[in-house]
């Protein structure tokens, strides 16, 4: 009998390597078409401290009106442990320092320095920056090209270092109809380039017959016609030998345009999961094995 992943195999898009599909002519980007700009990337991350007690880490880098970059790091749902750095604040222009955020569950100390951050388009820094997260006096999360300096420099050679995965990943954009965005599906795979991109007889949405394409290292998963009547659904691919959905919802893009925006789901999956959608479970089992998720939010500028 054919194990369950040989039988999904059947149906899914393999993602192995960089060679175009089909429909590769329609995976190039328009000159005319300027890629959205991300106002806020999340990130959600597990930390496994040495004695074994679990927390999630949530990291947002977003960006405010006034065009300055913001931080924001959360331990789970306490709103006690919460931490903003906004560096457009006459009161708050610190891009450098640390901070003891204590509740009755966990002490928090946060380290940072953004002093020599360089930024793309987007809120989330690409080099010249580390931001250090410690719980309970180990090393929690540690972000950035200048984090293992930090490191050496702050912190003693006996600290612990807890085990930390990031679980989820969430962008939201706005701009045109094209967005383009990175991401890694397991630890032990390569960074893949994902463009996501509805075009029709003209730029945009306005246009007589959309259709949306996504595609990852230059190759298209999935390309749905007549969006208009099309716009949820659902396919499974394969990316570095791991099953992951794919799904998308594109209802607000054509029926609440002013306010709405589409939303894009790439989840990571065992073969054993049989259904889409699942609910959250916590199965001894599965603890073991960590997900990802990438969410993107797309608005469209009328």
């Amino acid at each position: 009998m054919r194990d369950i992943v040989s039988c999904f195999s059947e149906n899914a898009v393999n993602v192995s390597h960089s060679s175009c599909s089909s429909y590769s002519s329609n995976a190039c980007i328009s000159p005319s078409l300027v890629p959205s700009v991300q106002n806020a990337v999340t990130g959600v991350y597990r930390v496994i401290l040495s004695t074994g007690k679990q927390c999630l880490i949530k990291l947002t880098w977003c960006m405010n009106q006034n065009g300055g970059q913001g931080l924001i790091i959360n331990l789970g749902d306490d709103p006690s442990t919460c931490f903003k750095l906004n560096t457009n604040l006459r009161f708050f222009r610190k891009k450098k320092g640390n901070k003891v955020i204590e509740s009755d569950r966990s002490k928090i100390e946060v380290f940072w320095d953004l002093s020599t951050a360089k930024y793309d388009t987007g809120p989330e820094p690409v080099d010249g920056f580390y931001v250090l997260v410690m719980v309970d006096s180990e090393i929690g999360l540690v972000l950035g090209d200048m984090a293992e300096e930090a490191v050496t420099k702050k912190l003693k050679n006996a600290t612990p270092v807890a085990k930390v995965a990031l679980i989820s990943r969430q962008e939201h954009c706005s701009g045109s109809t094209l967005y383009s965005t990175k991401a890694q599906f397991c630890d032990t795979g390569i960074v893949h380039d994902i463009l996501i991109r509805c075009s029709g007889d003209h730029e945009g949405l306005n246009l007589k017959h959309p259709v949306l394409s996504v595609s990852i290292d230059t190759k298209t998963v999935i390309k749905v016609k007549r969006l208009q009547w099309n716009f949820r659904g659902n396919q499974t691919i394969f990316v570095d030998g791991l099953l992951v959905d794919l799904m998308w919802d594109a209802y607000d893009w054509f029926f609440k345009p002013v306010t709405g925006s589409a939303t894009f789901l790439f989840r990571t999956r065992s073969g054993l999961d049989s259904r889409l959608w699942l609910e959250e479970k916590m199965v001894k089992k599965d603890q073991d094995r960590v997900e990802f998720s990438l969410l993107i939010c797309a608005c469209k500028n009328t």
